[in-house]
């Protein structure tokens, strides 16, 4: 068996966490996503808004959220935040 998480649903939970961190519901709805290749597979995905970003290191299931400086704000173990989708291997 293997998780997979919905795109979806990380961008809504970034979202979420944007708002949560102080950011304006307009800032919020002009995310910007980047998707990160390595040798043929997608490994992260990058969330930009005003001057935060987020980071989705896709195997390691990690969401880190970081401010204009690259300070890191919060962490989140996506296979125990959201309810993955359990998918035939």
């Amino acid at each position: 068996m293997r998780l997979h998480m919905h795109a979806a649903d990380v961008r809504h939970l970034v979202s979420r966490y944007f708002l949560e961190l102080g950011l304006e519901p307009d800032e919020v709805s002009d995310l910007q996503e980047n998707i990160r290749i390595d040798r043929g597979q997608c490994v992260a995905r990058c969330y930009r808004v005003s001057e935060m970003f987020a980071m989705w290191l896709i195997d390691c299931g990690v969401l880190q959220f970081y401010d204009a400086d690259g300070e890191m704000l919060h962490t989140i173990n996506l296979f125990t935040e959201l309810q993955p989708q359990r998918a035939a291997a």
